[in-house]
This record gives structure tokens, C-alpha cells and sequence, in this order.
């Protein structure tokens, strides 16, 4: 399901926006404090940013170019503020598209949509992963450092995947476990445990070590 941050003053717009976008099964939040936007966003880790131009303490073209700085996420400006200036501004900060207010809520679903499409249609036809270095083919499920190359099993593919795909991100033992639980063999904490000890092993043996980070009580990260 991909999720839709909306940064809007205007809650009863933002409630609205909030209502229809979930009924296109999108998982949408809006932010409610203006002074931590950009740590909100980190949080959420959305796929798409609507944006509104006049906000409080600093302007929507702030907050673009903050969200810049982390994240390359598609980001949709919405605004009365319509002028060519500032349509022209939004673009050269960062962002995709722009919706002048008042708006019709299926106008912007058609584009968060046409967004959507253009962002994220061709995810399904990457083959590789690369972070840190190290890259994950996921035709035959080997993994690569520097030219050397090693096979990996099944758990051991699905997790590293998993924390590759949310690297900066720390992922919690049970979504892993959960993540796990598609194969044959059952899957506890303790094969957790080991099951990531002998992936650790692997990067070792390719020269990638304290790649996976344990974050005590929660879970593991690749930073």
C-alpha cells in the first residue's frame, strides 16, 4: 500500500483529502505540528508528499527543499497561491506536479495516480539492490562485494533484502520473522538470531562487515 504525507493548514482540506485517498486504498496521513515536518516525514516514509505552498512558521518551498535533502519521493504542491511565479518556484525546488486550489478531489487522485505510475511502475522489473557497496541480485539470489560473490538461502535472501529495501531504517524483529513466515521452515527468535548470524558471516567473508547493525529491543538497520 503506498502512503501519501499531506502537509496542509487547512485541516478540514486535509481531513478531505485524508477520507478520499484512503478510499483508493492509500494509506495518507497529514501532518499536525509544523515545526518537525521533515522528522514526521523520515518517520512515515511515504511514497508521495502533497504540499501546500502557505503554512505556518515556514512556506511549503522550505519544507520541498528539506525533504529534498533526505528523499528523492515524488512531491505534489497544492496551492491557492497559483500564480505563474510561484508554479515555476515549486518546480525549481523539487517539485512534480502542482494542483490549484480550489481543487476537484478526483483531479487529484488522477494525478497522484498518473505520479504513482511514473514513480514506481517499473520497481518490479529492477534486478539488483545496491547499498553500502554491496549488491543483491534477485534473479538467482547472490550477493556481491567487489567482484566476489556468494550464494544465499532463502531466509537469508529475505532479509537482507528486506533491510536493503529499508535501508536508514530500523526494521523491527517481528516484521522480519513475519516477513520469514512465507517459507517452508518455521521461524522463531532464536532462528531469527541465527538465521542473521550467518548472513553476517557471508559479508564478512565478502569484506562487508558491521554492515547490519542490531538496535537492542527493536530490531536491525543498515545505516
Amino acid at each position: 500500500m503506498y502512503r501519501i504525507f499531506i502537509v496542509e493548514d487547512d485541516m478540514t482540506i486535509a481531513g478531505a483529502l485524508l477520507d478520499h485517498l484512503g478510499k483508493w486504498g492509500y494509506e495518507a496521513e497529514y501532518a499536525r505540528n509544523f515545526e518537525n515536518i521533515v522528522e514526521r516525514f523520515v518517520e512515515f516514509d511515504p511514497q508521495l508528499v502533497i504540499l501546500d505552498i502557505m503554512l505556518p512558521l515556514f512556506n511549503g518551498f522550505h519544507w520541498c527543499q528539506e525533504i529534498r535533502k533526505v528523499s528523492k519521493v515524488p512531491i505534489i504542491f497544492l496551492s491557492s497561491a497559483s500564480d505563474n511565479m510561484n508554479i515555476v518556484m515549486a518546480m525549481n525546488m523539487g517539485g512534480d506536479d502542482f494542483i490549484e486550489k480550489p481543487f476537484d478531489l478526483n483531479v487529484v487522485t488522477a494525478k497522484v495516480q498518473a505520479i504513482m505510475r511514473r514513480a514506481y511502475a517499473f520497481q518490479g522489473a529492477v534486478e539488483v539492490i545496491e547499498c553500502q557497496g554491496i549488491v543483491l541480485k534477485l534473479s538467482d539470489a547472490t550477493v556481491n562485494v567487489k567482484g566476489q560473490e556468494k550464494e544465499l538461502t532463502k531466509n537469508e535472501f529475505r532479509i537482507l533484502r528486506l533491510l536493503m529495501e529499508k535501508a536508514g531504517h530500523i526494521v523491527p524483529r517481528d516484521e522480519i520473522i513475519g516477513n520469514l513466515w512465507e517459507s517452508d521452515e518455521f521461524i522463531d527468535d532464536n532462528t531469527l538470531t541465527v538465521n542473521i548470524t550467518r548472513l553476517r558471516k557471508k559479508l564478512e567473508s565478502l569484506g562487508a562487515s558491521d554492515v547490519i547493525r542490531t538496535k537492542k529491543g527493536i530490531g536491525y538497520i543498515i545505516e
